[in-house]
């Protein structure tokens, strides 16, 4: 056995030496998806986890808290898949995340990972396959089989494309473990049951056919055997042999086979349950060995990829694995079983050592025999390559072509080729043979398909025919200098350098170059640049360049430099200066463009800067030089520059140096450059100071220039002085009209500075001036001086057309320099309506001189005017002149109240109220009317406001005139009003004040005095309230003398205020009788007033609140009187029970018969029963008994007989026939027979006779 396998053990110590419990090593909570990982689910005291051992490193195992039912591993990576109840997750343990949930509609029963990325699930009904791929669900693929209904499912297996699925199961049956199978085909959507234990798939390519089979393979233990079976499945490939199926025996020593992998040897691995392994071939079924490999059960097995065997774990926690003794296996089925073919094939499969002898002595019998295809392809065959020798070809190549065939080189060949790819030797032979007959074609052919071993023979072979094959083979050969020369040698020169780096190949770059040059300048161009493409160049840049100029190429040298120094490195410098030299000699104009894209910083700045110059490249000059002599000497030619960049480049100066370049160009032609300084000033004036500019200008007398240069700025400059300075200058050069809009625009000028030098400037025309002092509010100024220089049109032509609402300021400066009425007057009739009337009577009014507009103030009045400004006015005089004030007061509806009132309060504090009661002026009329003492005006003004707020403002306790504002209210304003709302709102107002004394003193004047609204019920019930919380002693009184207040709320209150005499006179006054006897007995607590009143009203609801008052005080006897005169029997449980504990049985007599008038109550006629019987009216109760009634007469005599009273018991028994209570009671009575006989003594002779004499 030791020749044919070779058993490992993984885990030297087994899993025990690992912690594993060996209680958890089974099949229920151990699995192994793959040689990769083991899996165990484990509990360590009351904590379930789950245990994961990487076999690439064992000995440190993963343990997590999980509590799961199922855990599998993955076969390829670290991700776990969990199963609880109908809970299905999968997690990835290293990125510690989920990557999927799902739950079950049922309970999953098997699982199993039948690819990396799927899981197959099996339940009671259904095989289900869930991908790991984006968001898919369980997927169905078959339903289970009837044949598997009570089996514990073990295995779930699919061929390599998942076409075919397998579920296997075992039962227990008549003593045996009976496995059963379903065989289910995907494409054909069919099931097959089978009978077998174990089984497993494969892909297995015969000899001959051109694509592989998928094969079948089961084992299967019955009664009389075991048989393992072979078969194809499915229809066999286009061009395929079917395979033939296989049935072999099966010897069983211990029960069914557990598994059966299968390897790339095409070797059936069978396990049985008890350890022993079966070894197949799969091609012919023959039995390779059997052995024990494991004393215990091995109960789970996987697939063991590195030695392309088994791996297993048994259930002492051992891990084996088992596998194909490749170097022994060849020579044990030779020699051990005595089976060459089997030998051979398994050499062949497998090409595995062994057989080479075979093969060798085969062959040359072959070949002696003439049998050259045969020997051929026994030599193809052979394993490890040990006939594909030169011996081999030299013997092919001895025997000469038959007439009309192929030589039997060619056929050898033919058959190498169809097996696979030839040998170095076999490919220079057999390419040899084809070029001479010139058949290049069969040659591009096998290169394609990757028949020959290249090499660089078979390329310098190839070369002589065809380079461009050659490079081929040398590429594929991999000979990197035979390459780069025919990369060369074709005009491939770009490929050269990428080749070169690919496999790391280093010629000689410069010697290439100079050779591509002579060809073609500007392939060898694309070739430098390849050469310096990298961060490191190929090679020396300077020496490339050495090749160019060799060869006079500068454009070309030009383009390669860009390139090659496009990364502006330091040590480049020399290197940019030789190509801006070489341009700016040659070429100028590409010198030029170089330089203006700023590709390069490292080269001599001064040695440019004057080639530059010398080019005529002015701008370029002036960029390089730095020494200012250099700059100032190139600068002044500004009709050789760009203005816009000449511009720009005063940017890069310094402040110093600008300001002497614009110097000097004004100096050289002041004419020519003023605009460009123009141009320079306004764009750098924040750099170069505004003020340092502006003295440049004014030293050249330049005001033009100054005017342009502070125009650009001026409506973005907040400075003072440069809008001083740009006024100036625009007066100095004639801008009258940029003077104006200055002066109206900004905002930023010293409007003193502005003014003054308006003034001196005497201008021919004043709206610039006029336009200042208009904006800054220096109208008189402007008025004395336009009226002193005699300019008084110009006084016109500012209130008329520059802005007329300044005509009031200007009439009082015109009045402040004694003008004449007829020119003011003249001035504002020319200007009327466009100016504030209110503004024009207060300047006016300041001077005292209000009665100059009156005439004006008319005529506006007469022609319509409703401005309250010219109404207020108009009063003020009429006011001051006593022309029917008040009158105008009342009736003009134009006039501001607030204006008007307050020019009164000082004149006639009568006439501000009536002019701020017209407008409703509230807190100025309450000012005027509380320091003049009007509070009789005040209080009528109040009612008649009805404004709440109004009120709470004078009704606040600071109001140091509240007392006589209120006692005007109530004498006065109240007596006089006829209006409800004034009178609620006035109410309101005093109660939202909290004031009741003053509130009670309000409603007694308004109530009680005989007004219009002393019937007012809303008035008599606040009254009532009122004096409930502020005054109670005066609520008896009210609640007398008045009539129409709510009683029923009043009382109410009252009680809920302790005021209960008043309460009770309340309702006894309404007649609500009920309430006030409510009242006495309740809150008053006096039974004998409560007895009285009632007597005198005599009222059944007043009687039952007495009778149940009395019943309450256990006066049993008077309740029931009060109940009977009530006629109210609705208490009479408790009338029942009172009367019974206190023994009132005669009263409860009377109450039980009233009450039985008003109904017939099974109870009610029960107690009479028994309060009659209590009484001893014997008679009357056999009248009731004996007439209709719904009595317990049965209850009434057990209670009768209990207390005694067997008179009346006696009736009762006898009303219901109970005969047995009833010899007893008439017992206690000493009656012997129902006859009311008494026999004393008593003896059987007495008896005798009586009951004879009885009948």
């Amino acid at each position: 056995l030791a020749q044919a396998l070779r058993i490992r053990w993984p885990l030297e110590k087994g899993l025990q030496n690992l912690g594993i419990n060996p209680a958890n090593i089974g099949f229920s909570t151990l699995t192994m998806e793959s040689d990769k990982f083991i899996c165990i689910r484990e509990k360590v005291g009351e904590q379930a986890q789950v245990t994961i051992i990487d076999m690439s490193d064992p000995m440190a195992p993963i343990r997590r808290p999980i509590s799961a039912e199922s855990a599998i591993m993955n076969p390829a990576s670290k991700v776990i898949a969990l199963k609880a109840g109908k809970t299905l997750q999968i997690f990835n343990i290293e990125m510690k995340s989920k990557m999927k949930a799902h739950t079950m509609a049922e309970e999953v029963i098997f699982w199993k990972w039948v690819s990396v990325n799927t899981v197959a699930l099996v339940t009671e009904t259904a095989v289900y396959h869930w991908s790991m791929e984006g968001d898919s669900q369980p997927m169905k693929m078959f339903d289970r089989h009837t044949s598997l209904a009570g089996c514990q499912v073990i295995h779930y297996r699919t061929d390599e494309y998942q076409k075919w699925l397998l579920l296997v199961g075992i039962s227990a049956q008549q003593n045996r473990v009976v496995g059963a199978m379903q065989l289910y085909s995907v494409d054909r959507k069919v099931s097959q049951p089978i009978e077998g234990h174990a089984a497993a798939f494969a892909e297995f390519k015969m000899e001959g056919n051109a694509k592989p089979a998928t094969l079948f393979c089961f084992a299967v233990r019955n009664p009389t055997g075991g048989k393992l079976h072979i078969i194809e499945v499915g229809q066999p490939a286009a061009g395929n042999q079917p395979f033939v199926k296989k049935a072999v025996d099966v010897f069983f020593l211990q029960r069914a086979p557990r598994d059966s992998p299968l390897t790339k040897h095409g070797v059936i691995y069978l396990i049985t349950k008890y350890g022993y392994l079966h070894l197949y071939d799969l091609e012919s079924g023959v039995c390779i060995c059997m052995n024990r490999i494991s004393a215990d059960t091995i109960f789970v097995t996987a697939p063991h990829k590195p030695t392309s065997g088994i791996i297993g774990v048994n259930k002492k926690g051992q891990v084996l694995s088992v596998c194909v003794e490749e170097d022994n296996i060849v020579n044990y089925a030779t020699n051990v079983l005595q089976n060459p073919d089997l030998g051979l094939r398994l050499a062949v499969r497998s090409n595995l050592a062994g057989a080479e002898k075979l093969f060798v002595r085969k062959f040359n019998t072959l070949f002696a025999q003439g049998s050259y295809a045969e020997a051929a392809k026994v030599a193809a065959s052979a394993p490890k390559g040990i006939l594909r020798t030169r011996e081999t070809v030299q013997k092919f190549q001895s025997i000469p072509a038959q007439s009309g065939q192929a030589s039997p080189l060619l056929q050898y060949f033919g058959i190498l080729l169809d097996q696979g790819q030839l040998n170095k030797l076999e490919s220079l032979e057999l390419c040899h043979l084809v070029l001479q007959q010139g058949h290049k074609q069969l040659l591009e052919k096998w290169l394609k398909e990757d028949k020959l071993e290249c090499s660089e023979e078979l390329g310098d072979l190839v070369k002589t025919t065809d380079p461009m094959l050659a490079l081929s083979v040398y590429l594929r050969a991999n000979v990197p200098s035979k390459v780069i020369q025919c990369f060369a040698e074709t005009g491939q020169f770009q490929k050269i350098v990428l080749y070169a780096k690919k496999v790391g190949y280093t010629p000689d770059w410069i010697f290439l170059l100079r050779g591509v040059m002579k060809i073609s300048p500007e392939q060898g161009l694309q070739f430098s640049r390849m050469l310096v493409q990298d961060e490191e160049p190929l090679a020396n840049i300077s020496q490339i360049v050495d090749i160019f100029m060799e060869n006079s190429l500068i454009q070309q040298c030009t383009s390669f430099l860009l390139d090659a120094l496009k990364n502006n490195r330091p040590a480049e410098g020399l290197l940019q200066t030789w190509l801006l030299e070489m341009n700016l000699v040659h070429a100028p104009q590409v010198a030029d463009a170089i330089l203006g894209n700023k590709m390069f910083t490292h080269y001599d700045r001064a040695h440019i800067a004057q080639l530059c110059e010398k080019a005529g490249l002015l701008q370029q000059a002036l960029e390089h030089y730095t020494d200012l002599y250099d700059i100032k000497r190139a600068v002044v030619h500004t009709h050789l520059l760009n203005p816009e960049w000449l511009v720009n480049f005063f940017g890069s100066l310094s402040v110093e140096d600008s300001v002497e370049c614009l110097r000097a160009m004004l100096s050289a032609n002041i004419r020519q450059n003023l605009q460009l300084c123009v141009q320079v000033a306004s764009k750098y004036h924040e750099q170069l100071g505004t003020q340092a500019l502006v003295e440049l200008f004014e030293s050249f007398k330049s005001y033009k220039g100054l005017f342009y240069f502070l125009g650009s700025i001026v409506n973005f400059s907040q400075d003072p002085d440069v809008h001083l300075k740009y006024i100036q200058a625009a007066c100095k050069t004639g801008q009258i009209k940029e003077v104006e809009r200055i002066c109206r625009e900004s905002s930023c000028y010293n409007p003193e500075r502005v003014k003054n030098f308006l003034k001196e400037a005497k201008l021919t025309d004043q709206l610039p001036l006029i336009i200042v002092c208009d904006r800054f509010g220096f109208v008189h100024d402007l008025v004395l001086y336009l009226y002193h220089n005699n300019l008084q049109r110009y006084i016109e032509i500012y209130v008329q057309k520059v802005n007329p609402s300044r005509t009031p300021a200007v009439i009082g400066g015109l009045l402040d320099v004694d003008c004449s009425e007829e020119v003011i007057k003249h001035l504002i009739m020319a200007v009327r309506g466009q100016f504030s009337t209110d503004e024009l009577v207060a300047e006016v009014e300041k001077r005292n001189r209000l009665k100059l507009l009156l005439p004006w103030l008319e005529s506006q009045i007469q022609e319509g005017c409703e401005e309250p400004a010219t109404h207020n006015a108009l009063a003020k005089i009429y006011i001051d002149s006593n022309n029917s004030p008040e009158c105008f007061l009342r009736e003009n509806a134009y006039y501001d109240s607030s204006v008007v009132g307050r020019y009164c309060e000082k004149r006639d504090p009568h006439l501000a109220c009536v002019a701020y009661e017209r407008g409703q002026c509230d807190l100025e009329l309450i000012k005027v009317c509380n320091e003049n003492s009007l509070f009789k005006s005040e209080a009528r003004y109040l009612v008649c406001r009805k404004d709440p707020e109004l009120w709470a403002h004078v009704l606040e306790e600071t109001n140091p005139s509240r007392r006589q504002l209120i006692d005007q209210v109530v004498q006065t304003a109240l007596s006089e009003t006829r209006d409800p709302e004034e009178i609620s709102v006035t109410v309101k107002a005093f109660m939202t004040a909290d004031l009741p004394n003053e509130l009670i003193e309000l409603l007694e004047k308004i109530v009680l005095d005989n007004s219009v609204f002393s019937e007012h019920r809303n008035l008599q019930n606040l009254l009532i309230l009122t004096a409930i919380k502020a005054d109670r002693t005066r609520v008896m009184e009210y609640i007398s003398r008045l009539d129409n207040y709510d009683a029923l709320d009043i009382a109410s209150i009252a009680v809920s205020s302790a005021l209960y005499e008043e309460a009770f006179t309340v309702f006894h006054k309404f007649d609500m009788n009920a309430s006030a006897i409510q009242v006495l007995i309740e809150h008053i607590g006096n039974l004998d007033r409560a007895y009285e009143f009632a007597e005198r009203c005599n009222e059944p609801a007043v009687w039952s609140q007495l009778a149940q008052a009395q019943l309450q005080k256990d006066l049993v006897k008077e309740a029931i009187n009060s109940y009977i005169r009530g006629d109210d029997p609705s208490s009479y449980l408790e009338v029942v029970q009172s009367a019974s504990r206190s023994n009132n049985w005669e009263d409860l007599v009377k109450f039980l018969q009233m009450a039985r008038k008003k109904g017939r109550e099974s109870y009610i006629e029960t107690e009479l029963i028994f309060a009659l019987a209590k009484t001893s009216r014997v008679s009357e109760l056999e009248d009731f008994i004996n007439g209709p009634n719904n009595a317990h007469i049965q209850q009434v005599g057990d209670r009768c007989y209990e207390e005694g009273m067997y008179e009346a018991a006696k009736l009762l028994y006898s009303n219901v026939s109970n005969f047995a209570r009833l010899a007893s009671t008439l017992v206690h009575l000493g009656v012997l027979c129902l006859c009311g006989w008494t026999g004393v003594p008593l003896c059987t002779a007495v008896w005798s006779s009586h009951r004879h004499s009885c009948r």
